[in-house]
């Protein structure tokens, strides 16, 4: 199990790389871009190649993430466009730095139904990937729930990914404070949600853990991360998931609040030491 946190590349994907090694991460998550917009970003192919052979000598393990806005069920034609010419960019940054995958948050119907919602995000999926065969899987990551959201349910991702015209090209990141506020697993259902990934052949497709407590209650259907063991799903829960042995192959990453990111140093720490134990 590689626990990493989140880190800014802001100053390049190199001193990120650097950064999250000082701290301590064994694995860590950049954004592609911008995280609140779509426009293209020029990769700095230099930095990109220092970086990714940084990560092989260090042994540390790199997830991409795509933008917060990409909506893959969105219903307009020109936000769909751009949408599918955003991601391939991202599949191809994400390769850049010798990523896992790169993760995408699933569709939103905004009104449409569930069923349109689902049928769009399949037909947009198979638009990205039709013209990308690298080695970076997109992820799908499961949701809160919130407003119009798809994806809160194992089964549903499965289904998802089962019906686009490549799937081997799909896999999942498992967020814990989405499942949690989605309804999906707490303390009480540790075992059932691991069974349930099993039996669904979602485990196979798992690439990355988003590892965060919740400041919002079970079934809240509200996405707010809180640091590990301050918020409502609690250090036992949390600590019993990761002690699983399902998820020990993994990339595990810290999405919590910080002011500082070397503030994660001492919660991987933390998570290292009184959950894993």
């Amino acid at each position: 199990m590689k626990i990493g946190c989140h880190i800014s590349v802001a100053k390049g994907f190199e001193k990120a790389a650097q950064k999250a090694h000082v701290l301590g991460a064994q694995s860590f998550q950049v954004f592609t871009k911008n995280p609140r917009g779509l426009r293209p970003k020029k990769l700095d192919e230099v930095d990109a190649k220092k970086g990714r052979e940084y990560c092989a000598e260090q042994g540390i393990a790199v997830i991409a993430h795509t933008p917060y806005i990409t909506n893959l069920s969105t219903p307009k034609e020109d936000l769909h466009e751009v949408t599918i010419r955003s991601i391939r960019e991202d599949l191809k940054i994400a390769e850049a730095f010798g990523a896992l995958g790169a993760v995408v948050h699933c569709g939103k119907h905004v009104g449409e139904g569930v069923e349109y919602g689902t049928e769009r995000m399949v037909e947009t999926l198979n638009k990205i990937l039709q013209e990308y065969d690298g080695p970076v899987k997109l992820l799908l990551e499961n949701t809160a729930g919130q407003g119009s959201e798809l994806g809160l349910e194992i089964r549903d991702l499965v289904a998802i990914r089962n019906a686009t015209d490549s799937p081997e090209k799909i896999g999942f990141c498992f967020d814990t404070c989405h499942a949690f506020a989605a309804g999906t697993w707490d303390k009480e259902t540790v075992d059932a949600l691991v069974k349930e990934m099993k039996e669904t052949g979602y485990l196979d497709a798992l690439v990355a853990i988003h590892f965060n407590d919740s400041k919002a209650p079970y079934n809240s259907r509200k996405d707010r991360h809180e640091k590990i063991g301050k918020g409502e799903i609690g250090a036992e829960a949390l600590g019993a998931f990761l002690r699983t042995g399902a998820f020990d192959h993994l990339p595990v990453v810290l999405e919590t609040p910080a002011d500082d990111e070397n503030e994660y140093a001492d919660e991987m720490v933390y998570v290292r030491k009184e959950l894993l134990g």
